[in-house]
């Protein structure tokens, strides 16, 4: 019997995931302990390796995230081990974890970045694709290239990127909320926003630096069905560089959003033929109501919540993700948070001794900074795998540790359409009650300026175009100065603000 026995392998650091936060932590925890074998287990056979990082501001970032062979990492970092494996389970009281190749590992302080899954609207239907990870971002690829007509459901950062990327197919977009990109943006931004979505689209696109490694070939067929359905790492900025998106028609681009909706009913062509429903036509222009009795036949009808219905070729489903826990829960008494994820403390630590978790996968439940909230975003999977690999190592040697500076505000930078934005604190007044006020300046097709003040001081702000004024913003939100003296001159184009608060 004990020759059948899993071999145990024993080591000081075990970090589960090879998202962002994963391979962070593990870089981090490789830097500090250079003598000590720190295990990386993953279920994607490539790991996501944040590169051409550049500190914009004290706390603002800018980075790209390659997808490499772990063999990069490994190169790299000679005492990080791959292991190309999903997690079956954990048993915390025996400090180990067994992973889906038979093997056990028994860990001293163990990191749980597993990230998040997509919410699908609808499970087990092969017409409903879900956009997570690089292999689903290849699969809509790939059935974008036969189809006519999409539809996606989403209002969150893909959805956005997605709607303004795709070329050569009709584009209905439904989403629940008045005006889009909602996570993110006011009405305002969102309209000014819309008006570059509707317009056509340029041909030149900024260039990318992104180096490209995909998974295919031998080591894809080799996966086993166990393996597939692992969740791989999230896609990160830029994740639709270098794919075409490109659909059957010779147009630009062709986009009807539906707003205050959502999925009601998903019929198959068949379904849908034998209860006689009658779907609505794409509409002809963009102001235009869909009219009713679309002659052409679709493999899949969608029926929304305010009573239409519209056929198409695939959904995409775009409406957010939920933390991947399920291979840790079983016999483990982790405390959740609301949103599902594992709640962790100001040290990254959650509710079991020596196991810590970071990025998409946990939930921050520590009291926050005024101008932070936590939001399932690559620069926060990169702070927190940052900070939890410092927190696993100071509580190693005993030492204590400050929180890092980096959660005093939430500051981010991404690309939507084409434009530059930045958004710094609590940028769409959330949690800040009625007593807060909106400064706005925007230039049509060019930049876009809100800043939200509460009793004088700036709380929060989005800045979209090229502004220059994160730095300044950042520096204002973080010193809470009271700027009632300035009034409107804050956001005066012709007042050069750098200049009062130098």
């Amino acid at each position: 019997m004990e020759a059948a026995c899993p071999p145990v392998r024993t080591g000081k650091f075990v970090v589960v995931g090879g998202g962002i936060a994963g391979v962070t932590c593990a870089e981090q925890l490789a830097i500090n302990f250079p003598s000590e074998d720190i295990l990386l287990v993953t279920a994607s056979p490539v790991i996501k390796a944040v590169t051409n990082f550049k500190q914009v501001s004290k706390i603002l970032e800018e980075f790209d995230v390659e997808e490499q062979p772990s063999t990069m990492l490994e190169n790299r970092f000679p005492n990080i081990r791959v292991l190309e494996s999903g997690v079956k389970q954990l048993k915390s009281e025996e400090h180990c974890i067994f992973t889906e190749d038979g093997s056990q590992h028994v860990y001293k302080k163990l990191c749980l970045c597993a990230g998040a899954k997509p919410k699908l609207i609808c499970e087990g239907n092969p017409y409903v694709l879900g956009i997570r990870d690089t292999d689903s971002a290849q699969e809509f690829q790939k059935q974008l290239t036969k189809a006519k007509r999409i539809m996606i459901i989403g209002n969150g950062g893909i959805a956005l990127e997605l709607v303004y990327e795709i070329e050569g197919c009709e584009v209905i977009w439904a989403i629940k909320d008045k005006a889009i990109g909602n996570t993110f943006f006011d009405a305002g931004a969102a309209e000014f926003l819309t008006s570059k979505l509707i317009s056509e689209k340029p041909e030149t696109k900024i260039a990318h630096k992104r180096t490209r490694y995909t998974t295919e070939g031998k080591k894809k067929e080799a996966r086993t069905r166990v393996n597939a359905d692992n969740v791989g790492s999230a896609l990160g900025p830029d994740w639709h560089e270098g794919l075409s998106l490109k659909g059957t028609k010779e147009f630009s681009r062709k986009i009807h959003i539906e707003t205050m909706c959502e999925v009601k009913k998903i019929y198959l062509q068949e379904e849908f033929r034998i209860l006689k429903k009658k779907s609505c036509t794409f509409p002809r222009d963009h102001h235009n109501e869909s009219v009713k009795g679309d002659k052409e036949m679709w493999p899949v009808y969608v029926e929304l919540t305010n009573e239409k219905i519209y056929g198409c070729d695939f959904i995409v489903s775009a409406t957010g993700v939920t933390p991947n826990i399920e291979p840790f829960l079983s016999g483990n008494n982790f405390e959740l948070g609301e949103d599902g994820g594992l709640k962790v403390n100001d040290h990254m630590h959650t509710s079991l001794p020596d196991i810590y978790a970071a990025g998409d996968i946990c939930t921050a439940s520590w009291q926050p900074s005024p101008v932070w909230q936590q939001m399932r975003l690559w620069t926060q999977a990169r702070q927190m795998g940052w900070y939890a690999a410092k927190c696993m190592a100071a509580a190693s040697l005993g030492d204590s540790i400050d929180m890092d500076f980096s959660f005093e505000l939430f500051a981010h930078v991404t690309k939507f359409f084409n434009y530059k934005v930045v958004l710094l604190g609590k940028y769409n007044a959330q949690g800040l009650g009625s007593d807060h006020e909106l400064m706005l300046r925007c230039t049509k097709g060019q930049e876009y300026v809100k800043v939200v003040m509460q009793n004088g001081r700036m709380m929060g702000a989005v800045l979209i175009g090229e502004t220059d004024l994160e730095e300044t913003f950042e520096n204002l939100i973080l010193n809470q100065m009271d700027l009632s003296s300035y009034g409107e001159d804050l956001l005066d184009p012709n007042i050069d603000i750098e200049d009062y608060f130098d």
